[in-house]
């Protein structure tokens, strides 16, 4: 089993998930302005629920995943950022690379949470896995997300459908992040 690491920022807290996230975890699914670029409709608590359980299965089989962000001053539960590799059903295939997401409570919109999160993430994971490509996928009309990807160092390779859904397809290099900025961060191991 691989351990999940603790992520600090200037306002934010990575962390494994607890069980106990779960309730505010299923409110975030279920509010319609997150899940807007996210299926396009509000998730059940059984949806919600298991990929919930996907998000926390990741790490053991491929030593990533999604944390869980608190805000570190209150520790309220904000969202979710992270890595997985879901086999979808599109094409060009993402199997084998650590695709990227994130998706955060509306109360933490517009404040560069978002931003600082995914920074946070994605220095780890190049310092974990510098070889594997990361990638993600936005809705063409998420243009706050695809902000977000384009500040990581994300540059856009393909557009395509997926679920009846026109999406774009990004990919960052090594190259890319070097130039995609840092936060300041601390890492340390769950005790």
């Amino acid at each position: 089993m691989h351990s999940v690491p603790i992520i600090e920022t200037e306002r934010l807290v990575l962390r494994p998930y607890r069980r106990d996230d779960f309730t505010a975890y299923a409110a975030l699914f279920a509010d319609s302005e997150v899940t807007r670029f996210v299926g396009g409709v509000p998730y059940t608590r059984e949806q919600s629920w298991t990929r919930f359980l996907r998000q926390v299965g990741m790490w053991h089989y491929f030593g990533f995943g999604f944390f869980s962000i608190q805000d570190r001053a209150t520790g309220t539960f904000l969202g979710e950022a992270g890595f997985h590799d879901v086999h979808r059903l599109i094409t060009p295939s993402l199997e084998g690379t650590m695709e990227t997401g994130w998706a955060l409570s509306p109360r933490a919109h517009g404040q560069g949470l978002a931003t600082e999160a995914v920074t946070a993430a994605l220095e780890w994971a190049d310092r974990q896995f510098p070889k594997l490509r990361k990638t993600c996928i936005i809705d063409v009309g998420n243009n706050a997300s695809i902000r977000v990807a384009e500040k990581q160092g994300f540059k856009e390779f393909w557009r395509t459908s997926y679920h009846g859904t026109h999406v774009i397809m990004f990919e960052r290099h090594q190259k890319n992040a070097a130039r995609a900025g840092s936060a300041k961060v601390h890492e340390r191991s769950e005790t």
